[in-house]
């Protein structure tokens, strides 16, 4: 599904794209008119062809559009029919997961949902789901666990609701006593209750959306694909969720932090081997009525956009790294200013960037050691642990 519209959404939003000469900047939706490729990149990857075309060595870079926004994988230092093909492979995959986790359109978790949609308070639906299915579900609902249920896979109702599962897009406000009824049904992971492949749910309420998930997991398949091509030095890009493997000619990748309320960067940094990084923020998908901003990040406690922050970025490591930074920007966001911190080291992340609603930036000492801020430089409050 490469150049389509739609996709897989971002904490439960499908995005489009706008393009300009040399990258990819957000978008907006308004109360007075919708652009229909509205962006949701939140990062700039700097080693794109500005950078790289100075850098020397071989480069084979192929861009693509899955998961509603676009995709690019760079690749340093291999033969170009090899980086081809290992590429080509990881861009298949990317379809196959973009047709089978699509929040709306059909396909086997649209399927799922209608399933769960008969279910009942002592009348259980069940299904039987692929392994990979299966396997996903499981581990999102360990790390919504973990976020204290500010991640929550299971309100794709709420966020339909909204109007963010369309292609199409109509700025309004829903229904407040069907946003009441859905926060009332309390719709979460726990809901589900997985034995093997074999899925029961009683919660009728519960409709999944795995936008928050799927360019995570994305990521870390990628990484793993590269690898197994022989593919040493990559950097692969899905929206903004950024995964580095090696270096580009013995340098590290640099990548940039997308300002959330200007075109450009806020800061800039250098992405080591195996890190992740990603980004949430109220730009990437959003409407405004009444001259207020209303986001696609819905916080599952009120039913509601959350509204506390501009933006998040977080940086992850290890063998789940991609998953990680897709995951744990959302809830962080959701937190607020107060509670960002203690729910970041609760889901292992120790560099953090948190933009507040009025705009004052926050991070972690583990980040701020790392940044470079672009200028006009912000007023920076470093966040002790």
């Amino acid at each position: 599904m490469r150049g389509e519209a739609g996709g897989v959404s971002m904490a439960g939003v499908s995005g489009g794209l706008s393009r300009w000469m040399g990258g990819v900047f957000p978008g907006r939706l308004s109360g007075r008119r919708l652009s229909p490729h509205a962006s949701r990149l939140t990062l700039i990857a700097l080693c794109a062809s500005l950078l790289l075309a100075g850098c020397g060595g071989r480069i084979h870079k192929q861009q693509s559009y899955v998961f509603g926004t676009l995709v690019e994988i760079t690749v340093y230092g291999e033969d170009q029919d090899k980086a081809r093909r290992a590429t080509d492979l990881v861009l298949r995959d990317f379809d196959r997961l973009h047709q089978t986790l699509h929040a709306w359109q059909p396909g086997p978790l649209e399927s799922l949902n209608a399933t769960l949609a008969r279910a009942a308070p002592g009348k259980p639906a069940r299904a039987m789901l692929s392994p990979e299915l299966a396997a996903m579900l499981s581990d999102a609902a360990r790390l919504s666990a973990r976020s204290e249920g500010l991640f929550n896979p299971a309100i794709g109702d709420l966020v339909r609701l909204w109007g963010f599962h369309s292609d199409s897009f109509e700025p309004r406000l829903p229904d407040p006593e069907a946003v009441a009824r859905l926060v009332k049904a309390r719709p979460g992971m726990s809901d589900i209750k997985l034995s093997g492949r074999e899925l029961e749910a009683e919660n009728p309420a519960l409709r999944l959306d795995l936008g928050g998930y799927a360019k995570g997991y994305a990521l870390d398949r990628a990484a793993a694909m590269l690898k197994d091509q022989g593919v040493r030095n990559a950097l692969v890009n899905i929206g903004g969720n950024i995964i580095a493997l090696g270096a580009k000619g013995g340098t590290p990748w640099k990548v940039g932090i997308q300002h959330p309320r200007r075109a450009g960067a806020l800061a800039t940094l250098e992405l080591h081997d195996g890190e992740a990084i990603g980004t949430s923020g109220d730009y990437q998908r959003f409407f405004e009525v009444g001259g207020k901003r209303y986001c696609h990040l819905i916080d599952p406690r009120s039913g509601r956009p959350a509204d506390q922050a501009q933006a998040v970025t977080v940086i992850a490591r290890g063998p789940r790294a991609g998953t990680l930074s897709d995951v744990a920007s959302k809830p962080l966001f959701i937190a607020g200013p107060g509670e960002w911190r203690r729910l970041a080291r609760k889901m292992g992340i120790d560099a953090a960037l948190f933009v507040a609603a009025d705009g004052r930036v926050g991070v972690t000492r583990a980040m701020q050691g790392r940044l470079a801020w672009e200028k006009p430089a912000p007023v920076v409050t470093v966040v002790e642990d």
